[in-house]
């Protein structure tokens, strides 16, 4: 659609501009650098509300799409665009970013550096949501890597350099996967002649063989076989997949609560944004051919995430295992959707699901580090051991705890228990072994979120903590919007599942 103002690169680039902005402003002037990159951030927002609402469901493809002449040599064109499955995830990551600024208030050291890396981080969340070509996706992709490495090494906890260097380490090794199979695509459709980076147009003549030569003993068809499992390789490590997951708990355990709220809020996002869009979209023969082991690692990761956080005793690596098991149902629905021979219902339902859920995970998840730091800030421990009763003295505190996870178990009512059963409904005719085996997941999600509330807010209480402060305005004016989000699509889902529903049956269909 044509739209008056380039606002996809706008929503882009802004936090970019606001880094820059920040740097020039004196670093003793704490207060001055925060509200700053907080009331930067509120732009996005506002671009991402407008964008929703002009958003037409009912218009096939790309819409607000910028596509210009930007390295003509190799063929690589400044194409952006967003569609049923892109627009949450911007709604997602313009929301969140505010939310976590608003948390990161507490912070004391090298205030200016972390505000500016912040700025930057959302800057690369949203290119990667909204590029169309596989050069500016990567660019992107990586812009994305360098802050939170350097937030995690900087701010976060005492074994902040082995998480930091764990957390590069892996998703650079992903990083390079990609940059391969990029550079095979292109080759294989014709490299400086004729090739193409443009993700709509090779979603489009999927399958791609391209009319390239042959590079060295690598013909088209060995390319695009080496091009899918490179690609795989990155989205896995960055969803993660089990057993891809191991840099996870570390990172999220070390990471200040903000940083960890963007990294199960959207940063992983961005890999299963990835198969959806690439690997589904690109290679759907091949990803029906590995559909089954795609659906074996899925069950594995929720039963074993469930498994691995009902053994924590650390309050912040419970939650950073309980996202290994909640993004095993995205990966669940991304196997049913590869199945090109299931019924068509299971596989919509599957792909409505899986989106939603995603979404569901960032605004969950993001609710659930925040209130791990507001407990963290004030006990300055996170052992569950140490806590219980705290819901006679910090009951407000308590009852947004108690919400949040809630909605994080599958209440129904909630946000959680829509998508996960949207899930599940698609797999089931499709995987049933597999699908059924995933309920003991759900099981066990329940028995440890219980068991944390248990543990936290209720039993007799530590004598350490009768004079624990209240969650304060400024916080509760953070966790707020995603609580108000959790219930909405608990009790209407269909505001969202509509904009995703139609981009949906267009990609099917």
């Amino acid at each position: 659609m044509d739209f008056p103002i380039p606002i996809l690169t706008l929503i882009t680039f802004i936090p970019i501009l606001g880094s820059v902005i920040i740097l020039f402003i004196p670093e003793e002037k704490e207060k001055a650098i925060k509200w700053t990159a907080f009331l930067i951030s509120l732009i996005p927002l506002i671009l991402a509300i407008v964008i929703w609402v002009n958003y037409d469901p009912a218009q096939p493809g790309m819409q607000f799409e910028e596509d210009y002449a930007w390295f003509s040599v190799i063929h690589s064109r400044y194409h952006l665009g967003v569609d049923g499955i892109s627009v949450p995830m911007v709604l997602l990551t313009a929301l969140l970013t505010p939310a976590a600024l608003l948390c990161s208030f507490s912070i004391k050291e090298h205030v200016k550096a972390y505000f500016a890396l912040f700025l930057m981080l959302e800057m690369g969340m949203f290119g990667v949501f909204v590029s169309l070509d596989f050069v500016i996706f990567y660019i992107f992709w990586e812009i994305g890597l360098v802050p939170m490495y350097f937030l995690i090494n900087i701010w976060g906890g005492d074994n902040r350099r082995y998480a930091s260097f764990k957390f590069f380490v892996y998703t650079l090794a992903g990083s390079v996967a990609m940059l391969l199979a990029i550079q095979l695509i292109w080759w294989a459709t014709g490299g400086f002649e004729s090739g193409t980076f443009d993700i709509v147009t090779l979603t489009r003549e999927s399958p791609f063989l391209g009319e390239g030569r042959a590079l060295w003993f690598i013909d088209n068809a060995t390319a695009r076989i080496l091009a899918f499992f490179a690609f795989s390789l990155a989205f896995a490590i960055k969803v993660p997949v089990w057993p891809f997951h191991t840099w996870l708990p570390d990172a999220h355990t070390e990471a200040p609560t903000a940083g960890s709220m963007l990294l199960a809020g959207v940063l992983l996002k961005l890999g299963a944004y990835g198969f959806l869009r690439i690997v589904l979209g690109i290679f759907p023969d091949m990803a029906q051919t590995y559909a089954l082991l795609i659906a074996v690692l899925a069950f594995l990761g929720v039963v074993l995430g469930s498994l691995a956080a009902m053994a924590q005793k650390d309050f912040k690596r419970l939650v950073a295992y309980s996202s290994v098991n909640h993004m095993g149902f995205v990966i669940l629905g991304i196997a049913t959707i590869a199945v090109a021979g299931a019924p068509l219902e299971s596989r919509v339902m599957a792909y409505n699901g899986a989106v939603l859920q995603m979404f569901n995970h960032g605004i969950t998840a993001a609710a659930m580090f925040f209130l791990v730091g507001v407990i963290y800030e004030r006990a300055h421990t996170r052992n569950l051991e140490d806590f219980g009763g705290l819901g006679v003295v910090v009951p407000a505190y308590g009852g947004i705890l108690l919400f949040c996870t809630l909605a994080s178990l599958g209440l129904p009512g909630l946000n959680g228990f829509v998508s996960e059963f949207m899930v599940f409904r698609g797999a089931f005719p499709v995987f049933t072994v597999f699908t059924v085996l995933s309920t003991l997941g759900l099981v066990v999600t329940a028995a440890y979120l219980l068991w944390m509330i248990q543990r936290v807010l209720l039993g007799p209480l530590n004598p350490r903590w009768a004079e624990l402060t209240e969650i304060n305005l400024r916080e509760v004016v953070a966790v707020a919007p995603l609580m108000v989000l959790m219930l909405a699509i608990g009790v209407y889902p269909s505001w969202i599942l509509n904009v995703i529903n139609q981009t949906v049956l267009h990609l099917i269909g």
